[in-house]
């Protein structure tokens, strides 16, 4: 989760929405990717998504069997949709998201009767991961 935090911070420093995302595969990270929405325009370009299509490329397969997924905040229906079709295995998170949470906080993507469920752990180093949220959109209110 430290090192989701670090790619939160660079999109914090690129004014974006601090989210952060790494993905492990046999205990080696193999994507790790920060918000890019403002930088390139895109509305699908959260962190869980840039980090998805990394690990693909890296294993040479849509399937990322055996990974975790570390983010620092509770990923969107549209994160949690491509996370069940890349069958991430495990999905580790900060702090939740009561707008748009995909995983228990708005929606429960595992609670729809999909073909693959996604194991959570949920609230690791939610303070960390909170006060960065804050501090930014804190920021955002004074502009």
């Amino acid at each position: 989760m430290q090192e989701a935090l670090k790619e939160a911070k660079k999109a914090f420093e690129e004014d974006d929405v601090p989210v952060g995302a790494v993905i492990v595969h046999k205990g080696k990270v193999i994507a790790r990717a920060h918000n890019q929405i403002k930088l390139l325009k895109d509305p699908t370009a959260h962190a869980e998504m840039i980090a998805i299509t990394q690990a693909a490329s890296y294993l040479r397969n849509e399937r990322l069997l055996n990974t975790t997924m570390y983010v620092t905040i509770e990923p969107c229906a549209m994160c949690a949709g491509a996370l069940v079709l890349a069958r991430v295995k495990r999905l580790v998170y900060g702090t939740s998201d009561p707008k748009t949470g995909a995983f228990g906080s708005k929606v429960d993507i595992n609670k729809i009767n999909l073909n693959h469920k996604i194991s959570i752990a949920k609230g690791i180093l939610k303070e960390d991961c909170a006060s960065l949220l804050k501090e930014f959109f804190k920021k955002k209110r004074a502009e």
